[in-house]
């Protein structure tokens, strides 16, 4: 009788252990960019609440994130940057976009608001060349002759990570300023000649909002959330832009997705009078033959509900939907391009 009941309590604990590991392989897993976190994470919970499935994302940069899918650590990675279509190739990986916003530069300066300071990315790349050193200099005072600017020292704040706010802000300022091209460049991780690291788009803003006289860049999400003084930019039309949803979509609205093999697009100083010169897509990794075909099946569901009913949560937070041509282009490259169950 006793061994009989012990065999029922063992079998009953082994299907408990079964069902606990399937409900736990059910969660996505992924890691990578800071820059699509607020809305990835605003898609979970809703998704959780929706079915029961949990993503356990790792906002840990774009170029840790490359690593970790790379070395199948994770069921996707998340970059700003696009991977190049040999690189994706060599790899075995297929790339796509998910959502697109825009980075902003953001200053800490006593009576200086959102929206109030206006730059160009000629005066941003010289202030992160060490070349403009305080807030009075002439260069920033002919672009703000309405604000009374104080001789405050500039302190430059940077990522200290590899990441695609990185590859995105470099890569504007290297159109911008030969100089900066020829001695900084763009990409994930830079040698910035001046300034001060911080880690991840939320360490960027914490620093920036603690450092007086501090200017940083983030992602917009990050600066409206933490009601940062985002900075107009003067766009390649040559026209004063606000940081925001219609000016990000106004850059992304030209793009030519269709022709871009793996998607390889970077939206950075587009043309057009409403274009934010300083936009990206953030961009998703999987593998074409998963290590895990049932787990790369769950991401790409989720995926598929966020273009299908994330765009208002997106809005909320200033990022753009997918046009739905893109969504259905982007979906067809699954189903010719990545094997899932």
């Amino acid at each position: 009788m006793h061994v009989e009941r012990l065999r029922r309590l063992i079998l009953a604990t082994a299907m408990l252990v079964s069902v606990g590991a399937v409900a736990q392989a059910a969660d996505i897993s992924g890691a990578g960019a800071t820059f699509p976190y607020p809305i990835y994470a605003k898609w979970a919970d809703a998704y959780k609440t929706k079915t029961g499935i949990g993503l356990n994302y790792q906002s840990i940069g774009s170029g840790a994130g490359i690593k970790q899918i790379k070395a199948k650590t994770v069921t996707f990675g998340a970059s700003d940057m696009p991977l190049k279509p040999d690189d994706l190739k060599a790899s075995g990986l297929v790339q796509f976009p998910m959502i697109i916003g825009g980075v902003v530069p953001v200053v800490n300066l006593k009576g200086i608001g959102a929206g109030q300071m206006t730059l160009d990315g000629a005066t941003v790349a010289s202030i992160y060349l060490g070349e403009i050193t305080q807030w009075n200099d002439a260069r920033i005072k002919k672009l703000n002759p309405h604000l009374a600017l104080p001789a405050t020292a500039i302190a430059p704040i940077y990522r200290s990570d590899g990441s695609g706010t990185n590859f995105l802000f470099s890569d504007y300022l290297s159109k911008q300023s030969p100089k900066f091209k020829d001695t900084v460049g763009a990409n994930t991780s830079v040698q910035w000649p001046v300034g001060f690291g911080a880690k991840g788009n939320e360490g960027v803003a914490n620093q920036t909002t603690q450092t007086d006289g501090a200017i940083g860049y983030v992602e917009y999400a990050y600066a409206k959330q933490n009601k940062m003084a985002a900075v107009n930019l003067i766009n390649k039309a040559g026209k004063v832009v606000s940081p925001n949803a219609d000016a990000f979509q106004a850059a992304a609205a030209n793009a030519d997705w269709a022709h871009a093999d793996g998607y390889y697009l970077i939206l950075t100083d587009q043309a057009g009078p409403k274009s934010w010169p300083i936009t990206g897509a953030s961009f998703i990794l999987v593998y074409s033959e998963p290590p895990d075909p049932v787990a790369t099946g769950a991401a790409l569901k989720f995926f598929g509900w966020a273009y299908r009913n994330g765009a208002p949560m997106a809005a909320e937070l200033d990022y753009v939907p997918l046009p739905a041509s893109l969504i259905a282009q982007v979906e067809n490259t699954w189903k010719l391009q990545v094997k899932s169950k």
